[in-house]
């Protein structure tokens, strides 16, 4: 329910733009990105402008080349969204969110039950171990085209 106090939270008015993350928001965050790796060059990015490089394009789902100047290079904005999704750092981060958001709402950190859907079932069952076979075979060679058996 939209009350005085909720439109506040909400109120993205004072950000450059909608999809930067607020102080509240990045302070929930912000623990939860590895730091810089010791030695070498020291890291010379803000890291949370090129977040809100990767929010502006998750969330306006515009084309790389067309981030906006003001923001780091769209290549480092890729190469962070890159790192972070091999090495875990997104997910961790889901993760945080997901379990804040449900203790919010009054319920476990950690869901006790799952939905399973009839047809995920049945189409999961359709596959089997006779198509799996089929791409562990090794790919037979074709003799025709050969230099050797020519």
């Amino acid at each position: 329910m939209w009350t005085t106090k909720n439109r506040g939270r909400y109120d993205r008015s004072q950000l450059r733009y909608p999809s930067d993350l607020t102080n509240d928001e990045w302070s929930h965050i912000e623990t939860l990105i590895s730091p810089a790796k010791r030695g070498g060059n020291r890291r010379h990015v803000d890291v949370r402008e090129v977040m809100n490089g990767v929010m502006y394009v998750l969330s306006t789902g515009c084309q790389w080349r067309a981030i906006p100047k003001d923001l780091p290079p769209r290549s480092t904005v890729f190469h962070y969204l890159d790192l972070w999704s091999w090495d875990g750092t997104l997910d961790r981060i889901h993760h945080e969110l997901y379990m804040e958001c449900r203790e919010q709402d009054g319920r476990e950190a950690s869901p006790t039950a799952a939905i399973i859907d009839s047809q995920s079932v049945k189409s999961a069952e359709k596959g089997g171990p006779g198509s799996t076979r089929m791409v562990m075979m090794r790919a037979r060679r074709s003799r025709a085209r050969s230099a050797t058996f020519s």
